[in-house]
């Protein structure tokens, strides 16, 4: 099944993936700052940081002054979320594509979800949930991989097909095969706009100068078509 091959590739990059989240350019120079950008006012705000991963934007926006409380699906994940946070207790292992029953209706100001739907075929109990659990006029503000450049990337053949794609990663230690969910823009668009959100903000990213010195050949591939897309929906 797709979901488990999924949870199995984050569980066995995990290690590695959170000693090297700091300053990996695609997250570090180009997902966060763009990301991070959309997000309002957080001081003294409660945030859902949903799938998590190993707590680096967490540990970012509690810096700022944020009260958060992240979920993911994979168990390693939590664990170092938890580590990276001070063994905080306010990280769950849940699944995003199950109701999110742990939280009471308008709990969150702003529920932040990072390079993580496109492991989700279905995003519509999934949006449902961010926007019960989001307080009125909250912020969700997403990152994902952008559906053009997947089309691309993955040579498909029918752009408005849903699809389960996959690709080996090998950035994180040994190679690592990781599946995910290509889909067309509307179905990027229309699960927030039938389900309680509208659009606010979308940004079709570019990386930072920070990325350059790492990366030049993905920095000069990145301005000229991005990788990745960010959005800010605001609750009706």
């Amino acid at each position: 099944m797709v979901k488990e091959k999924i949870i199995a590739a984050y569980e066995e990059m995990a290690e590695k993936y959170n000693e090297l989240i700091d300053h990996k350019p695609h997250n570090a120079y180009y997902d966060r700052p763009n990301t991070l950008s959309m997000v309002p006012e957080i001081k003294n705000k409660s945030i859902l940081d949903a799938a998590c991963g190993p707590g680096k934007y967490a540990e970012i926006l509690v810096s700022k002054g944020a009260k958060v409380i992240g979920v993911d699906i994979s168990e390693k994940m939590i664990q170092l979320a938890k580590e990276r946070n001070n063994l905080s207790s306010n990280f769950f292992v849940h699944d995003l594509s199950t109701p999110l029953h742990m939280f009471e209706k308008d709990s969150f100001d702003v529920v932040i979800c990072a390079l993580a739907l496109h492991y989700i075929e279905d995003w519509t109990l999934t949006i449902k949930e961010f926007c019960r659990v989001l307080k009125p006029n909250g912020a969700l503000v997403i990152s994902v991989e952008h559906p053009f450049f997947e089309f691309n990337f993955f040579e498909s053949t029918n752009y408005f097909e849903i699809e389960n794609v996959k690709c080996t990663w090998n950035g994180f230690g040994k190679p690592i095969e990781v599946n995910s969910y290509r889909r067309p823009l509307s179905e990027c668009i229309l699960p927030l706009t039938n389900n309680g959100f509208y659009i606010d903000k979308l940004i079709e990213p570019k990386p930072t100068k920070e990325f350059e010195k790492l990366d030049p050949k993905h920095f000069k591939e990145l301005n000229d078509f991005p990788a990745f897309m960010c959005i800010r929906a605001v609750k009706k």
